[in-house]
């Protein structure tokens, strides 16, 4: 697939993968600033990612290496037993998913945003996350059973 116009491109990404990169950091600043440098490494390499067959998911990837950077960062700086201030959800995700998704451990939670948010097969979410396509399954697999727990829940609490 390629992809001509890098603009064009950003204009429909952008919303899908802010709204990925929240749900995996809870912080909407550094949210933006991470996929502004996950679409800015994009644009520096476009000749090659435009005619990748998933550029949307290479620039997925890119995100959560990024927001992992992050968190190796600040676990070295003794920082991990800060808690994570509530955030603004994204507008094009439902407030019950948001929460359901951001209560996932790390890895169940990278996984489900590689998957389902960035759009990448089983074995792309296992290369990504540097594990077993069937460690990735698995994940996948355990991350489903919880969310629907967990929004089966939230319907039974909205329910009169």
């Amino acid at each position: 697939m390629l992809v001509d116009d890098f603009g064009e491109w950003y204009r429909a990404q952008h919303p899908r993968l802010l709204a990925a990169v929240v749900l995996l950091t809870g912080e909407r600043e550094s949210a933006r600033d991470i996929t502004a440098e996950a679409f800015s490494m994009a644009l520096e390499r476009w000749d090659e990612v435009a005619t990748m067959s998933n550029p949307a998911g290479w620039t997925y990837v890119v995100a959560v290496n990024l927001v992992r950077r992050g968190w190796r960062r600040r676990l070295r700086e003794r920082l991990v037993g800060r808690p994570i201030s509530e955030v603004p959800f994204a507008p094009e995700a439902r407030l019950d998913v948001y929460r359901a998704v951001r209560s996932l451990p790390e890895r169940a939670r990278t996984a489900v945003v590689l998957r389902y948010f960035g759009g990448l097969s089983e074995a792309e979410v296992a290369e990504a996350m540097g594990v077993a396509v069937g460690t990735a399954s698995a994940t996948l697999a355990t991350a489903r059973r919880r969310l629907s727990v967990l929004l089966a829940e939230d319907e039974e609490e909205m329910t009169p």
